[in-house]
């Protein structure tokens, strides 16, 4: 069984309820993590996205961070292609200078997803292809090694201990185990293609220094209810969600799952939507408990990162609750 517990909270939004709500409720959900004991909560970084409000990480990071006292908090992540890895830095630095011993660096290789978004941002595609390459500057920043640009130093972020976690598949693990940081991995549907990277990430592991080993963090979508169906029912919204944004082209708000229950599909609709439904943990608490010893068993995973959504928060909150329970945490 896998001990360590964290949640990523994609900040969703609801239908007939407006973006910041989904901001506060993101909060919220901090606090009930904090008092069932979770290890750490992130926040994520999307921009012109209908159904996600999270678009400035390190910002909403700073309200978490301040509504709770213990957990640590950090992002999942920071897409560091869109941004100068000086801000980055000093951003971090800001964070972790006011709230001191719980500041995660979570980072990614993702550029916008549209065409539109990325001349919005001033980025292109081939900007993934220099995140190691940002990376290593970002973390000169920090331990003030950098030499890029001279006389330039990042405050109050140089000589700060921030950790730095890669989210990362293929060519990104590969990154990760070259820096000597812990790997972020998902998702849990893919176990396969998870247990090969995570496989590949430990063989290339360099230790920047005597005694770090590689960590692991694999993440995934995992529902705990009372029954199996009524776990099932809390993937619903998010599964339509996916499912209409590839047959429509945009990510939209999440619906109640009784609304998608009744929804007429086209055959390709329903294809995609059974599809989205496939492979995640969800079930009752003995059920998702066998399951998650199968995760530790396949992967060797040092870390849990729950990425679930749906629209009904009560039953979200319950499914957190039945997690925290089955796995022994304690706030």
């Amino acid at each position: 069984m896998i001990r360590t517990l964290s949640i990523l909270d994609r900040s969703r939004t609801r239908r007939g309820q407006p973006a910041p709500q989904a901001l506060r409720d993101t909060v919220a959900l901090a606090r009930t993590a904090e008092e069932l004991g979770y290890h750490r909560f992130w926040v994520s970084e999307h921009h012109s996205v209908p159904g996600v409000a999270g678009s400035a990480p390190a910002v909403l990071a700073a309200a978490v961070a301040g509504a709770t006292d213990r957990i640590r908090v950090g992002t999942g992540g920071v897409m560091l292609p869109n941004h100068q890895p000086l801000v980055v830095a000093e951003q971090f630095g800001v964070l972790e200078s006011l709230f001191p011993g719980r500041i995660d660096m979570g980072l990614g290789r993702s550029v916008g997803f549209t065409n539109g978004i990325r001349r919005a941002l001033g980025r292109g595609t081939g900007d993934a292809d220099r995140f190691e390459e940002q990376l290593t500057e970002l973390l000169g920043w920090l331990d003030g090694t950098q030499q890029v640009h001279p006389e330039v130093h990042a405050r109050p972020a140089e000589g700060l201990r921030i950790p730095a976690y890669v989210l990362a598949t293929g060519e990104g693990a590969a990154i990760a185990a070259r820096a000597g940081l812990p790997l972020v991995v998902g998702d849990l549907r893919s176990r396969d293609r998870v247990t090969g990277i995570v496989e590949r990430y430990r063989e290339e592991f360099r230790p920047p220094a005597a005694g770090t080993d590689p960590y692991v963090v694999v993440s995934g979508t995992v529902a705990v209810a009372a029954t199996a169906e009524e776990a099932r029912r809390i993937l619903l919204p998010e599964a339509w969600s996916l499912a209409y944004s590839r047959t429509r082209g945009s990510f939209p708000p999440l619906r109640p799952a009784e609304e998608v229950e009744a929804l007429e599909m086209s055959p390709k609709e329903r294809d995609l939507y059974e599809g989205a439904l496939t492979g995640h943990i969800h079930g009752t608490e003995e059920q998702v408990a066998a399951e998650l010893f199968r995760v530790a068993e396949q992967t060797g995973a040092d870390e849990l990162l729950v990425t679930t959504s749906t629209y009904d928060r009560a039953a979200l909150l319950d499914s957190y609750a039945r997690l925290a329970r089955i796995t022994g945490l304690r706030p």
